[in-house]
């Protein structure tokens, strides 16, 4: 696959929301993206503005959005049930993505970027916020 066939892997939602932005996808974040839909790991370097917080997490909005498009054919696919496991629990719209940062105000500014995309295109996907900060009984939720 090349980086011109990369497009074909980005829901028309998602296209439709940069082109609303008068942006176009990074081809890092095209190449991101790939990856994850080949079950690959990647290591990001991109300078300061180059749309890491996007590329990073962009094969997760795209999985959680329902829009998720086949590799091979560039259609869409039915949205897979989506499970959280761990100690003994399994249970469907549980946690997705992780994301551990090493400052609550980085946390907070992840958190503040995706919140826009999100919105903007409607997806169902919720993003929270855990600190020390956070009361118990949240944060366990």
């Amino acid at each position: 696959m090349t980086v011109l066939d990369r497009p074909a892997l980005l829901p028309d939602i998602f296209a439709r929301w940069f082109a609303s932005r008068g942006w176009a996808p990074r081809t890092h974040q095209l190449e991101l993206l790939a990856k994850a839909h080949a079950g690959r790991s990647v290591l990001l370097i991109a300078p300061t503005g180059g749309g890491k917080t996007l590329a990073g997490f962009l094969p997760s909005l795209v999985e959680l959005s329902g829009h998720h498009l086949s590799p091979h054919t560039g259609t869409e696919q039915p949205r897979r049930k989506l499970f959280s496991t761990g100690r003994e629990l399994h249970r469907e719209g549980g946690l997705h993505t992780l994301y551990i940062s090493p400052l609550k105000a980085l946390a907070v500014d992840i958190a503040r970027n995706l919140e826009a995309p999100v919105a903007e295109m409607q997806l169902p996907i919720r993003i929270e916020t855990r600190t020390g900060d956070t009361p118990v009984s949240r944060r366990f939720c």
